[in-house]
């Protein structure tokens, strides 16, 4: 990787970083309890509990995804960033771009189920 695609990618990452941050507010709001005593109706009742958990796990996803990418921000700069941890072959930029946290090419990621 060259020294303007780690740039191009650490803005992405930067960029990822922030909106995580905005994500994870806005599903932390969403995610509050559903008062017992909300005179809503029990049909909708259970959709707002429904709703809450569906936010609570798209909260734990986003907060476990902002945790990768600020452990990959500063790591971005050393010479071994971008190769894979099993074979490693460098990872395709473009990969690197939409999954910049991760540590697998496609080939190896696939022999691993993941």
């Amino acid at each position: 990787m060259n020294d303007q695609q780690r740039a191009q990618l650490k803005t992405a990452v930067e960029e990822k970083i922030r909106g995580l941050r905005k994500d994870v507010e806005v599903f932390r709001a969403l995610s509050q309890p559903v008062s017992p005593d909300n005179a809503i109706g029990r049909l909708t009742r259970m959709e707002a509990i429904n709703a809450k958990s569906i936010n609570e796990a798209a909260l734990a996803k986003a907060r476990l995804t902002l945790a990768r990418l600020e452990r990959v921000l500063p790591r971005i700069d050393h010479p071994d960033f971008g190769l894979c941890r099993e074979c490693e072959e460098p990872i395709p930029f473009a990969r690197l771009l939409i999954l910049p946290e991760t540590d697998l090419c496609v080939s190896c990621a696939e022999e691993m189920g993941g």
